[in-house]
């Protein structure tokens, strides 16, 4: 349940160092109503104001947020402070779904694989695709997956064009504006919501974190 999840937000908040915040909906709320007008009007597309963003920055502190797992509650102190739990919600709910399924499949979510078991008795591995950022038919790699989760995070999913300028939804939350960092960061591991969690993170970190 959403206890469950916002529990495990908090444990990949810690574990990345606060690069995955589900307390950082004030901001990811501007972006995401600016990307939608401008994917819908092209033409006037525009970036979030820097001084709402930065307002909207004051009110994204995870400890706001106090769970009482006894009687399944959120209970959130400040009143500005918005959860977003999609950098992981994704991911959980495969997990949750691969958990529960018969062995031998390959459920795909919109950039999240995950593999319950080889594809029959012989042990046939699935093979899975990384997209080009750039688009076309050619696949960046190409992994075999026979159980656990592959996650691909990438600056060409949910984007949209300012002056000539590509910005994506991956929002930097020491920026505050999309990570410029890498074009595409995939993660392979057993847990599909860890993966999710991970590929965010180091989207927006350096090669020497």
């Amino acid at each position: 349940g959403i206890i469950e999840l916002l529990n495990d937000c908090r444990f990949y908040y810690e574990l990345t160092g606060a690069m995955v915040n589900p307390a950082m909906g004030s901001v990811l709320k501007l972006w995401h109503v600016a990307r939608n007008d401008g994917i819908n009007d092209p033409a006037n597309a525009y970036l979030p104001k820097q001084e709402q963003l930065e307002a909207a920055a004051e009110h994204m502190d995870l400890s706001a947020v106090i769970l009482d797992e006894a009687a399944s509650t959120v209970f959130i102190s400040d009143p500005l402070v918005r959860l977003d739990v999609g950098a992981i919600a994704k991911g959980w709910a495969a997990q949750r779904v691969c958990e529960s399924a018969p062995s031998g499949l390959l459920i795909s979510v919109g950039g999240n694989v995950c593999a319950t078991g080889p594809k029959d008795e012989a042990g046939t591995p699935w093979v899975v695709a990384v997209q080009n950022p750039d688009g076309g038919e050619e696949h960046l790699h190409t992994l075999y997956l026979s159980r656990g989760s592959m996650v691909t995070s990438g600056d060409y999913q949910r984007a949209y064009v300012v002056d000539g300028e590509l910005y994506h939804h991956i929002i930097d939350p020491d920026t505050l504006y999309p990570s410029t960092l890498w074009r595409s960061v995939t993660i392979l591991c057993a847990d599909s919501g860890l993966a999710d969690a991970l590929s965010t993170a180091l989207f927006v970190l350096s090669l020497e974190h």
